[in-house]
């Protein structure tokens, strides 16, 4: 027998659980919920880790999702530094690495990530950091603050961000990345040089088209060696990897997986046993606005997920029909707002020499898949439009200023 039970089981301390316990009590909820993360820490918005945490310009209690205040105030119980160790779907019993069981009447899977770890010669070494949770954070800052030279490896997101923050507190940077351009594999060679030669401009050194081979140093990274014969000095090391979704739990519990590796979910996030959904970075969902299987690892889609499972878990039977969105910020270089997924040709509205324009990304039959924008927000209502309707705009007058975005 279970030692207690509750109404609604969220699994995972991130976004999608912090935003189901608040959209459950906001649309009328009054069951118990019980929110499970083996961090340390209330849920927190991890892309802040990079950027103004990163830099010293946000403190821990503004990172968090909802107020110290929130959790007792809502009635919603979280436990932290707890892991779930065990998910019997059919039974609907979630066993707590204490041992203790809890039964619950509809749960939530939104474990998350767990970042690639690169396997190198010297990668035991002190000094090498990998970025995911607020400790790989402090441990990053409490390190730079006596580096001169930062190695970061990796051409994405972390690579970029940490790159521009640490610049930007005057530490040495350097880029090694098996990409000729940064941001490449996300959004081409013409989008992604625009953010190449913004951290260019500002300091960082980039190294593309070449990999790691090993790491030196006497107990702790002195130089990082790539294959192409690179030496670089390095009092510290962040390696941007990517990530993997952890689906050992839903895995275990003989929940249907993709053959991408997530959680195969339906169009209202729910998994292959009634009354347990998932979100966030593990879930792969039936996307009614793109006509296929979405999984989006980022902050805005576990945001909206939470949403859509909290008015599911309520009987409101409704079809997770949101534009998945994310941002990205290079210090206070540059930033950037993209709403797709999608890829295709790059129709260019503004300027990308004056760094104030939109990418529209068309596929198949000048179908709008995909935007970006740098200084361009009042784009993205449009462009999701676009998306969503499946639009085939005119091209040129797409990219032309004077044109009316709302009238294609």
């Amino acid at each position: 027998m279970a030692a207690r039970s509750v109404d609604y089981l969220l699994i995972g301390g991130g976004l999608a659980s912090a935003t189901c316990a608040a959209s459950l009590r906001e649309e009328g909820a009054d069951g118990s919920i019980l929110v499970v993360g083996r961090e340390p820490d209330p849920p927190y918005n991890r892309p802040d880790l990079s950027k103004g945490y990163m830099m010293g310009k946000e403190s821990r209690d503004e990172v968090f999702v909802h107020p110290s205040d929130f959790w007792d105030g809502q009635n919603v119980e979280l436990m932290t530094r707890t892991s779930v160790t065990g998910l019997d779907a059919n039974e609907r019993v979630a066993t707590l690495q204490s041992g203790d069981e809890v039964r619950f009447g509809q749960a939530l899977l939104a474990t998350g990530s767990n970042v690639r770890r690169l396997r190198a010669t010297g990668g035991e070494l002190d000094g090498i950091h990998y970025l995911r949770t607020f400790g790989n954070a402090d441990a990053i800052r409490a390190d730079a603050e006596q580096a001169e030279n930062v190695v970061l490896i990796g051409g994405s997101f972390i690579a970029t961000e940490v790159a521009a923050s640490l610049t930007s507190l005057g530490k040495k940077c350097a880029i090694v990345m098996l990409e000729e351009v940064t941001l490449e594999a996300p959004f081409g060679k013409e989008v992604g040089g625009f953010f190449h030669r913004v951290l260019e401009e500002h300091g960082v050194v980039i190294h593309g088209g070449d990999e790691l081979d090993r790491f030196e140093g006497d107990g702790r990274v002195s130089k990082v060696v790539t294959k192409g014969g690179l030496e670089l000095d390095a009092d510290l090391v962040v390696i941007g990897a990517g990530v993997t979704p952890d689906v050992t739990l839903a895995r275990a519990a003989g929940l249907k997986l993709s053959e991408s590796g997530g959680v195969d979910v339906s169009s209202r996030l729910e998994a292959s046993s009634s009354d347990v959904y998932a979100g966030g970075d593990i879930a792969d969902y039936d996307s009614v606005v793109h006509g296929r299987s979405l999984r989006i690892e980022h902050w805005d889609v576990a945001f909206n997920q939470g949403k859509t499972v909290a008015l599911n878990m309520l009987g409101r039977n409704v079809n997770h029909e949101e534009i998945p969105y994310f941002f990205s910020d290079l210090a206070d270089w540059s930033s950037m707002e993209y709403v797709g997924p999608g890829s295709g040709r790059v129709v260019v509205r503004g300027s990308m020499n004056d760094g104030e324009f939109t990418a529209f990304y068309l596929g198949d039959g000048g179908v709008v898949t995909a935007a970006l924008t740098v200084g361009r927000s009042d784009d993205l209502d449009p462009a999701r439009r676009f998306i969503r309707e499946k639009t085939a705009p005119d091209e040129g007058a797409l990219a032309d200023l004077s044109t009316d975005l709302a009238a294609l």
